[in-house]
């Protein structure tokens, strides 16, 4: 069974998917771009972006990088997606990724834990890094001198940058969504 969040909103949606009859170009060529990779549709957070097609095909492009080419095992970057969805009450990006963590080798019960807004108890060395990394980040808004050391030694600049980035971009989609009351 997938553990939910609670939505940060409620009410209607504000920007649904315009129907594809309406779309300019720009719109057109933005989904067709995002069909053709490895999402294969106009989905959640794209579906608001669809009003800034420009902007659309930037930041599907950093998300490509991010969930796909970090170099970061993919448990610790769905563990990190989920850390940032539960923050922002992002229940879109929770069930698309819960699965999808679960799958790439996080457990259900640290899932669950961060879905209750309880700390995981049984993540691995690394997985404790992630995920005090992020906490730290979208909490303290920084991160402190141990946790930094911490995270460069196991997986450099490079690490520091991307699980950084993470953290952005998924807040990001998560405000666009939040504010647009994506339902899915």
């Amino acid at each position: 069974m997938t553990t939910t969040i609670q939505p940060a909103f409620d009410g209607a949606e504000r920007l649904p998917l315009p129907p594809r009859d309406t779309w300019t170009a720009a719109q057109a060529e933005a989904a067709k771009e995002l069909v053709a990779g490895p999402r294969g549709g106009v989905i959640g957070p794209f579906k608001p972006l669809m009003y800034s097609p420009n902007l659309m095909a930037r930041v599907q492009k950093t998300g490509e990088y991010l969930r796909y080419n970090t170099g970061l095992d993919k448990r610790l970057t769905e563990l990190a997606i989920l850390i940032v969805a539960h923050h922002w009450g992002q229940p879109v990006e929770w069930n698309i990724h819960y699965p999808i963590a679960l799958q790439a080798g996080v457990k259900q019960a640290d899932a669950d834990a961060i879905a209750a807004g309880s700390a995981p108890q049984t993540l691995d060395a690394e997985q404790t890094l992630v995920y005090e990394f992020c906490r730290q980040v979208l909490t303290n808004k920084a991160v402190d001198d141990n946790c930094y050391a911490a995270v460069r030694a196991a997986f450099g600049e490079k690490g520091i940058v991307d699980l950084t980035s993470l953290c952005g971009y998924y807040s990001l989609l998560a405000m666009v969504m939040n504010v647009a009351r994506t339902p899915e």
